[in-house]
């Protein structure tokens, strides 16, 4: 079963959509200790966001056909292995490309396609998938359990912080300290990515935030949060 989880206020306990057997118990508030405890790491890593040209959501869709291919028209793509665009904060996605443009991000897939990329067709392909609607998706109710303890409150025996306290309550994540929106996107990517960040090879994040996390999360623990992510947004 597929359940979605939804925030219909933001730093409100969540709403589970659809027959879910237990979701009071799996709902329980967040222990404010455990949310506390992780703050200052929130807090040291985050770091303000490089200023660059304002994008032109116009310029950008025009400039999108190729990026459309795998990514779809609004940018929800279809293929779990690739990226949701759709709704993701501008500096974020301008951040992603420089680094893949540059090398700091690697991959034989988009490496490629953001070489040519000036930094005003970035600012504006940036700019249009921020303004587009994310189609939302769907928890694998089975995982939801365990995924949200992970989200919602880590694993302190690991000293594993809880997901929420940079990414925000309802995967909204936190533009102004480079921290992406997370709730909406496939699983699928967000497994990859947990994966690449702890083997390292994906370490383009800040003072290697993402690379100490993933250390300390197991590949269940990376399907149950993958998965519960997928079913969140606001």
């Amino acid at each position: 079963m597929a359940v979605a989880i939804v925030y219909p206020v933001p730093n409100k306990m969540p709403i589970v959509t659809g027959s879910l057997p237990g979701a009071i118990e799996m709902m329980r508030a967040v222990s404010l200790l455990a949310f506390i405890s992780v703050l200052p790491a929130a807090l040291l890593y985050a770091a303000p966001v490089a200023k660059g040209p304002v994008g032109d959501p116009a310029a950008g869709q025009s400039k999108s056909a190729v990026c459309a291919t795998c990514h779809g028209g609004t940018g929800n793509s279809l293929a779990p292995e690739w990226p949701k665009l759709a709704g993701q904060h501008a500096a974020y996605l301008v951040k992603q490309l420089l680094d893949l443009k540059s090398g700091a991000r690697k991959s034989p897939v988009m490496g490629p396609m953001a070489e040519p990329l000036g930094e005003a067709d970035i600012a504006d392909l940036a700019a249009y998938y921020a303004g587009q609607s994310l189609e939302l998706g769907a928890a694998d109710a089975g995982l939801v359990k365990t995924g949200e303890r992970l989200y919602r409150a880590g694993n302190r025996d690991r000293g594993l912080p809880a997901c929420m306290a940079c990414h925000g309550p309802a995967g909204t994540g936190n533009p102004a300290a480079g921290f992406p929106l997370l709730g909406g996107q496939h699983a699928a990517y967000t497994a990859i990515q947990l994966r690449a960040y702890r083997s390292g090879e994906r370490n383009n994040d800040r003072a290697a935030m993402m690379r100490q996390i993933s250390s300390r999360i197991t590949d269940a623990e990376i399907e149950a949060v993958s998965s519960y992510i997928q079913g969140l947004y606001r």
